[in-house]
């Protein structure tokens, strides 16, 4: 799996624990290995140009994702033995740190804890989940709460 890590916002990230925590999140979602994401962390005024142009909305946002090549999860790895499976270009998840940052002091936890959350979130937008519906939106959260319990049950936390 290629994952592709890049800290634009001048803030202070564990760009290594964002790689892992994706490459967590992709392996339990069986996506192909040799698929590709790309992660970019941006300042506000980046995220607020990418904000207002991507979703006609005003001020920066906490997480968007690009899609690139439409998947299916479940059907990522070829289950059938009969079915080959190509790798894909997932997309890329850009995260904004200050905004992370605001909203974990708000909600009594860490930046870093933000960022997973965030960084979890906006891989599985890019794996075709969404939250418009309250039955999406139990989906795609239960999905999202169990790959962070994961994650931090594999690191120890």
């Amino acid at each position: 799996m290629s994952i592709e890590v890049l800290n634009e916002s001048g803030a202070e990230v564990d760009e290594q624990a964002i790689a892992g925590l994706s490459r967590h999140v992709l392996d339990g979602m069986r996506v192909h290995p040799l698929a590709e994401l790309s992660i970019l962390l941006v300042d506000e005024a980046a995220m607020t140009e990418l904000h207002e142009k991507w979703m006609d909305e005003p001020g920066p946002t906490d997480v968007l994702s690009f899609p690139m090549d439409e998947l299916r999860p479940g059907h990522l790895t070829g289950g059938d033995e009969d079915e080959e499976a190509d790798p894909a270009l997932l997309g890329d998840v850009v995260l904004c740190p200050a905004v992370a940052e605001k909203q974990a002091r708000e909600a009594g936890h860490s930046t870093g804890d933000e960022l997973e959350l965030l960084c979890t979130h906006g891989i599985l937008h890019l794996l075709g989940y969404d939250h418009a519906e309250p039955e999406e939106h139990r989906e795609m959260f239960g999905l999202q709460a169990g790959l962070l319990t994961s994650w931090r049950e594999k690191r120890g936390g």
